[in-house]
């Protein structure tokens, strides 16, 4: 290792970290090895595809490793090498503190909130189902407990009222991915203090379910509002019509109301709401 480069392993698999890879390699740090989520098969042919950060590693030129378990043969695996730091982004899968200590810096995760605040697997979407004004990312030590370690850095983000997961997701990535390889070269040198989390403080967010992207379109406007721009990747929200499916892909909120504008019917394709209407498909709105 050098001090311009440091000898890094990065954990992670979806668009998310292709992100954040993509910020590590403006700023000139490249992983040493990627370890990502095994092949996976899409798609109505279940054609088996690598996810989005094996993609770009191997357009990069960086190893890659893919290991199904999380045992002693993948930690062997990793002690033959001198690491200096490893990263986690989105991995998928929780390291065990044997895999953290491995490297002398220890191992750093970016996370999508301002901690001890939505700590989880559902950050992006709690901010947004929450209406709170702000959000942001930090940069932590990772410890055994989820979310818990102590915090390198922060930054922060206004969260508009009509901003949804998806464009959400990418620009904290892009602005996390930014925040780590600027403190990198630091906290390697020891210029760097993590400071503890104030627990008192933290809250909890939860595992995002496909049942609960269901609305009740009598429900808060406001509610159902937050809840289609928060699921807009995953689950999507839906209501249910004729014993039928119909996920809202477009919608917003005008003077304290809840307005559809498009909607994907079960084995239709997409159609506005005012059609939809028009076919007979009465529902009422709050």
């Amino acid at each position: 290792m050098t001090k311009n480069n440091p000898s890094i392993a990065f954990f992670g698999t979806p668009d998310f970290a292709v992100a954040i890879l993509g910020e590590f390699k403006t700023a000139g740090i490249m992983p040493t090895l990627v370890v990502t989520a095994p092949d996976k098969p899409k798609g109505r042919h279940l054609v088996l595809t690598p996810p989005p950060v094996k993609v770009w590693a191997e357009a990069n030129n960086i190893p890659v490793l893919q290991p199904e378990k999380l045992d002693a043969d993948f930690l062997h695996t990793l002690q033959e090498k001198s690491w200096d730091l490893f990263i986690v982004a989105a991995y998928g899968k929780i390291l065990k503190k044997e895999v953290l200590d491995v490297p002398t810096h220890g191992t750093l995760n970016v996370h999508p909130s301002l901690l001890p605040v939505f700590r989880g697997s559902s950050p992006i979407e709690s901010a947004i189902l929450t209406g709170v004004a702000e959000t942001g990312v930090s940069i932590m030590l990772l410890d055994e407990q989820m979310d818990h370690g102590p915090v390198l850095a922060q930054v922060t983000y206004p969260l508009g009222q009509d901003v949804g997961a998806t464009e959400l997701e990418t620009t904290l990535a892009h602005k996390g991915g930014a925040l780590l390889a600027s403190v990198i070269p630091g906290w390697i040198a020891g210029e760097i203090k993590a400071e503890a989390q104030d627990d008192s403080k933290a809250t909890f967010t939860k595992k995002i379910k496909k049942e609960d992207g269901l609305l009740d379109l009598t429900a808060d406007p406001i509610a159902n509002y937050r809840k289609t721009l928060a699921y807009q990747g995953w689950p999507r929200t839906f209501f249910i019509h004729d014993s039928k499916r119909v996920i809202i892909t477009d919608a917003e909120l005008i003077d304290g109301k809840f307005h559809i504008k498009k909607i994907l019917p079960e084995g239709k394709k997409e159609m506005s709401y005012e059609d939809f209407l028009r076919a007979g498909g009465k529902v009422e709105l709050k």
